[in-house]
């Protein structure tokens, strides 16, 4: 339940104050955020209309393309538009809404990266039973499950938001709305609250991260005992998976492990992680899966084709 508060809105103070620097934030951040929407939206309509992509770990990646592009949207546009703003003012209301939408599709992310680790391990070490333990009933459970589970993470989160009194200073050393910046604003002892923090978003990264990695060990274990081909193209996918999973995983278990000390670099490790991955993740799988991209070079040549017969 909300306390009562002096405080109705707060100011974000971004990235830099500086009006110059403001301008090259807008600029970076627009063509990034632009990029990660075109990207991530190029993925979606191809997985779409593509009879070719139909297995479970396309399936996922259409989850997690579309959990991206609601990440980044939680937070890009604000900061894109507060760069050309003279004061960035968000409303209390505002504020808990960007929390909600933060850890709702940060939380979203981490479970289709999880499901997709486990569609890997069932391909590569159950071959023969993949499609029996992989259907698309199973796959239709684990997305609802991530659903739900996201929702849960997000309202444990806003209730502990809910609870801390804001009465004196309104400034957040930050360019969006989060837990941890808003537990040096609070007028009350917040170490149990930040304990609860780290407990629930700090545990679900590092248990997270720690099975991944392990479950990718036992993986590329496996592969001694695969054929060459086989073992270049299960390398090939594995190597992605892992990239994008130290890319999500590493910066959000940096902000959310730790006692609510601030350091210099954490704004640029949220900006990484809420902005900077849901604009990589596209571009390490699309230009690293070869049957990406030639769904995506045959629905080009369909629209190009249809266009030229108008």
């Amino acid at each position: 339940m909300q306390q009562n508060n002096s405080i109705t809105e707060f100011i974000l103070l971004g990235l830099t104050q500086d009006p110059m620097k403001k301008k090259v934030v807008f600029i970076i951040f627009f063509i990034l955020y632009v990029g990660t929407l075109a990207g991530n939206l190029l993925i979606i309509v191809t997985i779409k209309s593509s009879r070719t992509l139909g297995s479970p770990m396309y399936y996922f990646l259409f989850y997690l393309s579309l959990a991206d592009s609601c990440f980044s949207t939680s937070t890009a546009p604000r900061l894109i538009v507060d760069s050309l703003s003279a004061k960035n003012i968000i409303t209390y209301n505002e504020c808990m809404t960007q929390v909600f939408a933060l850890h709702f599709f940060g939380c979203m992310e981490i479970f289709v990266v999880i499901f997709m680790a486990v569609d890997r391990y069932v391909a590569i070490c159950k071959p023969l039973r993949y499609l029996n333990i992989m259907s698309q009933q199973v796959c239709t459970i684990l997305i609802v499950l991530a659903w739900i589970g996201s929702f849960i993470h997000s309202i444990a989160q806003i209730i502990l938001a809910l609870r801390l009194p804001f009465c004196g200073p309104n400034l957040i050393d930050h360019y969006c709305c989060d837990l941890q910046p808003l537990l040096k604003l609070a007028c009350m002892d917040t170490y149990v609250i930040n304990l609860l923090l780290v407990s629930n978003s700090g545990a679900i990264c590092s248990s997270s991260f720690v099975i991944l990695m392990i479950s990718y060990i036992v993986i590329l274990h496996s592969l001694r005992n695969h054929s060459a081909e086989g073992r270049k193209k299960a390398l090939s996918t594995c190597t992605s998976h892992i990239i994008v999973v130290v890319l999500c995983f590493g910066p959000c278990i940096f902000i959310y492990t730790r006692p609510p000390t601030t350091f210099f670099m954490d704004k640029m490790v949220t900006v990484f992680y809420t902005i900077g991955t849901p604009f990589l993740n596209p571009l390490i799988y699309a230009l690293r899966n070869a049957e990406v991209k030639n769904a995506m070079k045959k629905l080009w040549h369909i629209k190009i084709t249809s266009e030229s017969r108008r």
